[in-house]
């Protein structure tokens, strides 16, 4: 292991990569107040002399982000569609809601048509949400593994594993009698 992967920090007991975990932009103690991230860590430490002992010193470069790995997976294209057009259907409606709302607050002759198209798109907002439920649980039974005694995905996978070994079997058939019949039945060989 080098020495960047288990270098400690003077006086914290924490190896480098559990400061980085937790620290945010500027609250690092070892980097003096209105030093660059490209200046070296020996210059930040004082001592004139990088790691390796040298003159030289390594610059300290701060990562912009770390990177952590995804808590959830990625909604299946579909659900994601749906959840999207959702989004923007609700968008509308409250953008709609409003401008019926100021409408009528100024008394504008347009508040009745804003009011009644404001309902009319929260029907269709909240149809947007169900669709998105829908889509999700139509995707899951398709295509998820469901361990439930009706999931369609079981049968449809119990169909394929069929219909393969029906081929499997059909191709044995014929590479035996292929077999028994050896060369018989041909008129020149190859």
């Amino acid at each position: 292991m080098g020495t960047t992967e288990r270098r400690v920090a003077p006086g914290d007991g924490m190896t480098a990569p559990e400061r980085e975990r937790g620290r945010e932009l500027g609250s690092d103690p070892d980097i003096p107040a209105g030093a660059t991230p490209w200046q070296s860590e020996a210059d930040g430490r004082g001592d004139g002399q990088g790691e390796r002992g040298g003159g030289e010193s390594r610059p300290y470069y701060r990562p912009l982000w770390i990177e952590e790995p995804a808590r959830k997976r990625r909604l299946p294209d579909p659900v994601r569609t749906a959840a999207v057009r959702a989004v923007l259907i609700t968008a509308v409606t409250l953008i709609q809601a409003m401008v019926a709302f100021l409408c009528t607050m100024a008394g504008s002759w347009l508040a009745f048509p804003m009011v009644l198209s404001s309902v009319t798109s929260t029907i269709v907002a909240t149809w947007g949400v169900l669709d998105v439920w829908v889509t999700r649980q139509v995707w899951n039974q398709r295509n998820g593994v469901v361990s439930a005694p009706n999931s369609t995905a079981r049968a449809l996978r119990r169909e394929r594993r069929r219909a393969r070994r029906q081929e499997r079997a059909a191709a044995r058939t014929q590479e035996r009698i292929r077999r028994r019949q050896g060369g018989a039945g041909q008129l020149s060989h190859p």
